[in-house]
């Protein structure tokens, strides 16, 4: 059985280079890919969350327990994006 196992070994010893060149490098180039597309979906996402005008609301109420006093399940959501109560909140520096 070793002898076999031998055998093989030394049929395959001058394609290993190669095979462990591509193989390391093939995964090398998926490791990039993935971490460029969490990068890209995150942008996306972000971009998206940044949309959301509920901070800047009168009705927003900073609060955990009731963040919106007329939406409280859509406030901070993507539901929110297009909110047709929204209200710009007054600023107390202006007074």
């Amino acid at each position: 059985m070793l002898e076999i196992i031998g055998v093989i070994i030394r049929l395959i010893r001058p394609f290993l280079v190669p095979i462990c060149f591509v193989t390391a490098w093939g995964i090398l180039g998926m490791a990039l890919w993935s971490m460029w597309s969490a990068a890209r979906d995150s942008i996306t996402t972000a971009k998206k969350m940044h949309q959301i005008p509920c901070a800047n609301c009168q009705f927003f109420t900073d609060d955990y327990r009731l963040k919106c006093t007329v939406h409280p399940y859509i406030a901070n959501t993507e539901a929110a994006i297009d909110c047709a109560d929204f209200q710009v909140k007054p600023n107390s520096y202006w007074y």
